[in-house]
């Protein structure tokens, strides 16, 4: 078997080695089922222990209170920019921060269902920051503030929660259970499972109970909070290896110390990356150092042409995936939760010698 690579994607990301291993010795058959999760139906008892500890789990990794429901559901966030607006704006208004690309494309989903305000846009300078509160300008009326907490493209991440009379609406899906976060704070918080825990395919909606049964008349059952909650997230089959290989994702977090510990790997591993940045004369950086990303770090070399030999003379030394994304090209590296301290160090190691060398040549 080829040796394991350092795997920086975006998402689908890399995962835990452990988590992984733990997975193909189940494959064939969970426990003494004699069947493998993806044969089983959602509706025995064998996935019903795994769907309810995945839950328990999940409410005590990230401290959900009782006043929340936790849903695994299907679609990922582009199925939540309608669900959203449909469920919870009920042809009102919303104030929509826009600070990337797919807080951008929930605002326009939006705008179908009510009016939007844009409580700002940074879209003029790039999306290279991420504005303060005293910059947030907020509607009166509206029923819920949304924002994505990370922004995986540009590289800048919330660095603090909104002050709003509004219900919170937040989008973490590129930086959930790398953190504490008071979920009381939050009428609801999704996340695309793709990046910190688990494989593309599972969505995890956490929601304020008191506010399912506010929808438009128009939302599909399969849309509707209420429904799905009363369905336990079974209204139709759920997505049941995502749901089993997190609560892998969950066991291996929390053996190596829940969100806490998460917290500070996370600035350990950005802080390796962001020191070469700041010493550096050679690399460019794309966010506003107050507004970097503990999970996506985005910089360029001078040229186009040097960001593909970094990329390729990295993939050589086992590290991968580290183009940017279409949109703004340069290069990315994706520091989520299962990437191991030594993955970043390599990277750091390279990123000096890559620019050595060039520095060299000149």
């Amino acid at each position: 078997m080829k040796e394991r690579v350092y795997n920086f994607a975006a998402g689908p990301s890399t995962m835990p080695i452990e988590v992984l291993e733990k997975a193909r010795d189940e494959l064939v058959s969970y426990g003494d089922s004699g069947m493998s999760v993806m044969e089983m139906t959602h509706r025995g008892k064998d996935f019903s222990e795994i769907f309810s500890n995945a839950k328990s789990l999940f409410r005590e990794v990230l401290s959900v209170p009782d006043t929340h429901e936790i849903l695994f559901l299907q679609g990922g966030a582009t199925l939540q920019f309608a669900s959203i607006p449909m469920n919870l704006m009920n042809g009102g208004t919303a104030d929509y921060a826009v600070t990337g690309s797919f807080s951008g494309k929930a605002a326009r989903e939006a705008r179908k269902y009510g009016d939007v305000n844009l409580a700002c846009d940074t879209g003029a300078r790039g999306f290279d920051r991420i504005p303060e509160q005293n910059e947030l300008k907020l509607s009166d009326d509206a029923s819920y503030f949304y924002y994505c907490a990370n922004n995986t493209i540009y590289g800048t991440e919330w660095h603090y929660v909104p002050e709003t009379s509004s219900a919170l609406v937040c989008d973490m899906s590129s930086d959930i259970l790398s953190c504490p976060v008071d979920v009381s704070r939050y009428g609801l918080i999704y996340a695309g499972a793709q990046k910190n825990i688990a494989p593309a395919g599972l969505t995890v909606v956490v929601i304020d109970r008191g506010l399912a049964g506010k929808h438009m008349d128009i939302t599909p059952d399969i849309m509707r909070y209420d429904v799905l909650i009363k369905n336990d997230s079974m209204l139709n089959t759920p997505p049941c290896w995502c749901i089993y290989m997190l609560t892998l994702e969950l066991e291996w977090l929390k053996k190596q110390g829940g969100v806490a510990a998460m917290d500070q790997l996370r600035r350990e591993r950005s802080g390796m990356i962001y020191e070469v940045l700041d010493n550096s004369s050679f690399y460019i950086q794309k966010a506003e150092a107050n507004s970097r990303s503990f999970m996506n770090a985005t910089f360029r070399t001078p040229s186009e042409e040097l960001d593909r030999e970094f990329v390729e003379g990295a993939a050589k030394e086992g590290l991968v995936n580290l183009k940017g994304h279409r949109i703004t090209g340069g290069i990315r590296a994706s520091l989520y939760n299962a990437m191991p301290l030594e993955g970043a160090a390599a990277l750091a190691d390279y990123m000096k010698r890559f620019e050595a060398h060039n520095t060299c040549l000149k």
